[in-house]
């Protein structure tokens, strides 16, 4: 418990040297296990350019993972994703109407006290100013604070990094961190919370920079078999 007092600590001093500029990036994710191979989720997320106003971004999307092997997966999706204009709440015109479907391939590796996970995306996005493609690269790791792993009432550090890139030039498009925490009150259901630092090389559909995230995840498990414990992440 201490050692998750001084995560929220720190995440606060975060908000706090970037207040002037924190936006807030909320998401619900609700994952469905139906046998040991397959599972189905769906998402969805608001996003505002200050702290809990300027309203300019929504998406939803659901997909579908089949585990290849313990701790190798792919996954496929699509989604509708809406950019406003600046200035208020979903504010006209709509900067970028997109729909966006993926291909993705997700790596597990199982440590002693710490899971890391590298995932692998190719998206193509039908936008308003064109068809896109973008390829995306994320390495995550989860720690359990006050168990050896996560299990109902867990306590959990959350860190990632993602990459993207265009096949067209500038090539690099983005950069996004996410540093957090988390409990799992049991295997159906985790919240987390954290900080989220997005730098753009060229900013186009995509505004701010610094964004509290507030993230519900639920996990319905119609297999039965609790074969390894739910470990919390979101689909995008």
């Amino acid at each position: 418990m201490q050692n998750f007092i001084i995560v929220i600590l720190f995440l606060l001093t975060i908000f706090t040297n970037a207040q002037s500029n924190l936006g807030s990036w909320n998401i619900i994710n609700v994952n469905m296990k139906v046998n040991s191979k397959w599972n189905f989720f769906t998402e969805a997320q608001l996003r505002s350019l200050s702290f809990y106003t300027e309203y300019h971004y929504y998406e939803v999307k659901a997909g579908a993972t089949y585990k290849i092997a313990n701790d190798f997966s792919a996954t496929s999706g699509f989604g509708s994703y809406n950019t406003f204009s600046e200035g208020g709440d979903f504010r006209e015109p709509i900067r970028n109407k997109e729909v966006r479907s993926w291909l993705q391939i997700n790596l597990k590796n199982q440590l002693r006290f710490f899971t890391l996970e590298h995932r692998y995306r190719g998206e193509q996005r039908f936008t308003s100013n064109g068809y896109k493609n973008r390829f995306r690269y994320r390495l995550g790791g989860t720690l359990p604070i006050n168990k050896k792993k996560i299990e109902s009432k867990t306590f959990y550090i959350s860190v990632w990094n993602e990459l993207f890139f265009t096949n067209s030039e500038p090539f690099f498009e983005r950069n996004r961190l996410f540093l957090g925490c988390g409990y799992e009150a049991n295997k159906n259901l985790a919240i987390q919370t954290g900080y989220i630092y997005q730098f753009d090389y060229k900013i186009n559909d995509e505004t701010g920079r610094d964004f509290l995230n507030i993230a519900l995840l639920y996990n319905f498990d119609l297999s039965k078999k609790d074969e390894k414990e739910f470990i919390p992440t979101t689909s995008d």
